[in-house]
């Protein structure tokens, strides 16, 4: 009997425990029904909305960058304006030298034929003197030069 006391006394012991743990599971389980949440539509839609919005506002200043980026590749050039004007620059002198060069060049060249022309006047001058002075050499001199002739 003392064993069948133990027993019961250790039952009664589990029995005691299990309905403290059974209580303490009710008081958690109301606890947990209390705290849940209900989801809705209209918390859901107006976080929606929220991040709809944050993304509208993205897309706009994404779009305003782009067509400024158009804008300016639209109105960019391929040769910046200080290179146009260097390189006009640059032609207008270069077309200066050479009208500049090609002036002297032919005045250069109008100056050597006068003085050719001179020389040649003042050789043809002492050659007339010197026929002049020995008139049988002139006309040897005349005679030589149809002989040449007449033989090509």
């Amino acid at each position: 009997m003392k064993k069948l006391d133990e027993i019961m006394e250790l039952m009664a012991d589990e029995m005691a425990d299990f309905k403290i743990a059974i209580l303490k599971l009710q008081l958690l389980s109301r606890q947990l029904s209390e705290l849940s949440i209900p989801i809705s539509t209209e918390a859901l839609e107006k976080n929606l909305n929220v991040f709809l919005q944050k993304q509208e506002a993205q897309s706009q200043g994404r779009d305003e960058i782009l067509r400024g980026i158009d804008k300016k590749l639209k109105h960019a050039r391929l040769i910046p304006n200080y290179l146009l004007i260097l390189l006009g620059v640059l032609g207008i002198l270069s077309l200066g030298l050479i009208g500049y060069f090609s002036y002297s060049a032919n005045a250069q060249q109008e100056e050597n034929f006068e003085v050719y022309r001179t020389v040649m006047e003042s050789q043809n001058r002492s050659y007339q003197d010197y026929f002049v002075a020995y008139p049988e050499i002139q006309e040897a001199y005349c005679e030589w030069l149809q002989d040449g002739y007449s033989d090509l």
